[in-house]
């Protein structure tokens, strides 16, 4: 779900102008699923900026109260959530927690780094969501532990028709401040695609599995 077509097309453009999206419909990318893609995304790349990385925080925070209200916890999701979540929690003067991709191997054997407590109200913080798989073992991670998870927050998804099955089955309220659709959008605006390249786009994303440019 999009909240503000402004900030989503905006968040688009920053993200083009700093490849952190990259569109090669004509010379795809491979995916370490396999899958051939038109498009790479590395929103790691908006820290290095500091005006986008406000312009983001910002986004998330508005996002945050106007659809989960006050949550008691920020919890990031390693890796691309971790730094995204500390600067929100910040803005937010709450304290932030994180969910490792795995169990640690040793020690105390952690997947939940940081102190929280049972019953808190807590906003998952992910910078991209493809199918929704990664994001969603940190939720069940949180739901382990006993906290409430109000929902989660990203910067970009794909839009995928398993991304939104998934989270529903999940019962998994996602918001994020752009996506694909508004993506395609700018970047014909601004010329990093054409009117030719629309076709494929639209056909990878309703079936990326089987996509050939």
């Amino acid at each position: 779900m999009i909240t503000n077509k402004d900030r989503a097309l905006k968040v688009a453009e920053f993200l083009l102008q700093i490849k952190a999206v990259k569109l090669q419909p004509s010379n795809p990318f491979t995916w370490a699923s396999g899958w051939k893609s038109p498009i790479y995304c590395d929103n790691r790349k908006t820290l290095s900026y500091p005006q986008i990385r406000t312009y983001i925080r910002q986004a998330y925070t508005e996002i945050i109260r106007e659809e989960f209200g006050s949550p008691e916890v920020i919890a990031g999701v390693a890796t691309g959530g971790i730094a995204q979540g500390a600067l929100i929690a910040q803005e937010l003067g709450i304290p932030f927690i994180y969910v490792r991709s795995s169990a640690k191997g040793h020690g105390m054997q952690n997947m939940i780094e940081g102190d929280f407590m049972e019953g808190q109200n807590v906003v998952v913080i992910e910078d991209l969501v493809s199918t929704g798989g990664s994001s969603l073992k940190a939720v069940e991670a949180l739901r382990e532990a006993k906290m409430n998870v109000k929902g989660m927050v990203a910067i970009f998804d794909y839009g995928f028709k398993v991304a939104k099955e998934n989270m529903e089955k999940a019962k998994c309220n996602l918001v994020t401040i752009s996506d694909y659709d508004h993506l395609i959008e700018e970047a014909l605006k601004l010329g990093y695609i054409n009117e030719s390249d629309l076709g494929s786009l639209k056909e990878w994303r309703e079936d990326p599995a089987k996509w050939k440019n």
